[in-house]
Parts: C-alpha cells; sequence; structure tokens
C-alpha cells in the first residue's frame, strides 16, 4: 500500500483518496476486532463468575438447611430424653416402693413365700435391665418394659392375695398408706410413658420425613422405641383394693 503523507500520493500529486479510504477503514476494522476480543473476553470472565458465585450460594443454602435440619433434630432428641428421664423417675419410685411392701405383708407367719420371692425377683430384673438414655432403641425399650411389666405384676399379685388373705394386713395404717402411693404411681406410669411415646413419635417422623433423612443418616439419628400396651391386657396394670 503507497504511504499516504499529508494528504498527497507519494508522486507529489494529488491524494489518492482509494487508498486512504481503504487505509482508514484497515484501522477502523482493526481496532473493532481488538475491541471485540477483549469485549469477548470480558464477557466469558464475567460468565464463569457469575457460575461459581450461583454455585456457592446454591451450597450455602444447602448447609443453612443442613444445620437447621440437624438442629431440630437436636432438639426432638432432647425432648425424647426428657420425657425419659421422667419415665424412669416413676418406674424408680415403684422400685423404691416394692421393699415397703415386702416388709408390710412378709409379718403374716403364714404369708405365701413364693408370692414374695416373685416381686423381689421381678424387682431385681428390672435393676438388671440397663438403658442408654442416648439410644433408647426399640429392642432396649422392648426389654425394658418386658421386666416392668414383670414387676407390676407381681406387684398386683401380692396385692391380690394380701387382700384375699390377710385382712388383719390390709387393716393396717400402713398398708393402707402404701396403697395410695401404689395407685397415684401406676397413674403417674401411664401418664409418663404416653408423654414419651408423644415425644418419640414427633422426632421419628421428623426422622424419616425426606429430605430430613438424609441429614439424620450423615449425623447418625437414628428411629427410637415406644412403650406398647401388653400383648395379654389392652390396658395397663392397675393396682386396686377392694375391701
Amino acid at each position: 500500500m503507497a504511504e499516504v503523507t499529508g494528504g498527497k500520493n507519494a508522486a507529489g500529486g494529488t491524494p489518492d483518496r482509494g487508498i486512504y479510504f481503504f487505509y482508514c477503514i484497515n484501522i477502523i476494522f482493526g481496532v473493532h476486532v481488538r475491541y471485540g476480543e477483549k469485549n469477548k473476553y470480558n464477557t466469558g470472565k464475567m460468565k464463569k463468575t457469575g457460575i461459581i458465585i450461583a454455585v456457592v450460594a446454591v451450597v450455602a443454602v444447602i448447609v443453612l438447611w443442613g444445620i437447621n435440619v440437624n438442629n431440630r433434630l437436636v432438639t426432638a432428641d432432647e425432648n425424647v430424653q426428657k420425657a425419659w428421664s421422667q419415665v424412669e423417675n416413676v418406674y424408680k419410685r415403684r422400685m423404691d416402693l416394692v421393699p415397703q411392701l415386702v416388709a408390710t405383708v412378709q409379718g403374716a407367719a403364714d404369708y405365701e413365700r413364693s408370692v414374695l420371692t416373685e416381686v423381689t425377683n421381678a424387682r431385681a430384673g428390672v435393676e438388671q435391665t440397663q438403658v442408654d438414655p442416648s439410644q433408647l432403641s426399640e429392642e432396649q425399650i422392648k426389654a425394658y418394659q418386658q421386666a416392668q411389666d414383670r414387676l407390676s405384676k407381681a406387684v398386683a399379685n401380692t396385692i391380690k392375695v394380701t387382700v384375699e388373705r390377710y385382712p388383719e394386713l390390709t387393716a393396717t395404717q400402713g398398708f393402707r398408706d402404701l396403697q395410695t402411693q401404689l395407685e397415684g404411681t401406676e397413674n403417674r406410669i401411664t401418664v409418663e410413658r404416653g408423654k414419651f411415646n408423644e415425644a418419640v413419635q414427633g422426632y421419628n417422623t421428623m426422622l424419616r420425613r425426606f429430605p430430613n433423612s438424609i441429614i439424620a443418616g450423615m449425623a447418625g439419628f437414628e428411629k427410637k422405641g415406644y412403650f406398647s400396651a401388653p400383648e395379654e391386657a389392652s390396658e395397663p396394670v392397675k393396682v386396686e383394693f377392694n375391701f
């Protein structure tokens, strides 16, 4: 291409307008191409940045959701353990009353020793049944309930034998006081077991719901057991005194 100097051609004549025109077009096109490449680079960089921000935002939302689910499960688990502690309290209260019952009725010279042996062994069986409050699995609750139900039957049988065969014992103030305490304790056991089952139901329902179950599995939360009605009776064992 001829060099353009002062708007004239190399021969010093009139400017070659065609060459000058193409020269200007070449400059403009070159600038446009360079700008387009730069703009394309910036656009691609902005897209990558946007994708990264979107991914980070999604991850942050998932993490916050997981933390919220975990905290709710922890709260539900604490409610179950709180209800369990109340169940243990009322059962312990009955455990403490059994020696008083034995001491009250064994004074009769002809009292049936097999009855006292039954209630004593049942109480020992409860003491040997251990439950981990942090687990409260179905197997543990079932074993614990079976031991407590055996004690309930033994206590009820002891009272029945006493009432039917030893009226002189039932007439004492000590026996009457024990009657009141046992009746109240049995009622409290029924109430606290019901509250425990309600707490477990709330926990297990939250645990099994999707997608909560994903977080529960990752965090190690497990299903807990319920108290159930005795198979041989539709109602809990009641300690009743009829004189």
